[in-house]
């Protein structure tokens, strides 16, 4: 049961570490904070149960090289098994390499499989040592009712996700089916300028194409529809993950983001 519950704590971690990690990241790429993480907590499981598999698996492997092979290809396997799932269950990509060179359907990629390679040396025989001391100074009662505490909250944030995060497909068509009423009302007040506001078929990529011809007044209106019609988990979604991509919303999500962009920026 003790082993149970260190380990669950150092799933949790590492997953506070990963989380760490891909903020910054993610950051630095999109020159803005970005808080990165599928839940609501700083946590990213997927790094800590990475982790927590390398610690078991190769804690009593002494040789580097062979600790980094089996990291880089273990994490691979691991972020492609994700990936899919997550696109299964949700009918998005979350993440994508395709600009990576060496990638592998966009899910994984070289330079990836490398720095989790390097990542499991460094935990296998540098952090995790320290990390197994702290954790062994716990006392026992302690131990427990810190791993049922941790356990309960993220159980809560994950039903909490999932929850707001599985309608996200339905929510997009009903604010693409929004902002095309929108292009078709304004479309009658101003007159026939195709490319500031929707078609009457209902196309809104078409008519976005250009946003610097599109009216304040429908960006506004774009932004409060979707402040509406988007959950909480939702928006936080696509502000958390630049490269998300729905299976058959997407369009309408990328032109949301850049309606976004330009009303941040002013335009």
């Amino acid at each position: 049961m003790i082993i149970l519950e260190q380990l669950f704590l150092w799933f949790l971690f590492y997953s506070f570490c990963g989380w760490v990690y891909e903020s910054i990241l993610v950051s630095v790429q999109e020159h803005r904070p970005v808080n990165r993480g599928f839940l609501n907590g700083p946590l990213c499981p997927i790094y800590g149960t990475g982790a927590v598999l390398a610690i078991v698996l190769l804690g009593s492997v002494r040789n580097p090289a062979l600790v980094f092979v089996i990291s880089a290809v273990g994490a691979c396997l691991l972020e492609y098994a994700t990936s899919w799932a997550m696109e299964k269950m949700f009918h998005a990509r979350w993440w994508d390499y395709s600009n990576f060179r060496f990638n592998l359907n966009g899910r994984i990629c070289l330079i990836g499989a490398l720095v989790f390679g390097i990542g499991g040396v460094t935990i296998v025989n540098v952090i995790q040592p320290q990390v197994a001391d702290v954790t062994a100074m716990i006392p026992m009662q302690m131990l427990h009712w810190l791993s049922v505490a941790c356990a309960i909250l993220a159980a809560i944030d994950t039903v909490v996700t999932v929850a707001g995060v599985v309608n996200l497909e339905d929510s997009l068509g009903q604010l693409k089916a929004t902002v095309s009423r929108y292009g078709d009302a304004m479309r009658e007040r101003i007159g026939a300028v195709g490319d500031a506001v929707s078609d009457a078929s209902g196309k809104v990529g078409e008519t976005w194409q250009s946003g610097k011809d599109m009216s304040m007044e429908l960006m506004l209106k774009v932004r409060d529809a979707a402040g509406s019609m988007l959950n909480r988990q939702q928006r936080r979604m696509i502000a958390s993950f630049p490269k998300l991509r729905t299976e058959h919303n997407n369009e309408m999500l990328q032109q949301l983001r850049d309606t976004f962009e330009k009303l941040y920026r002013g335009r």
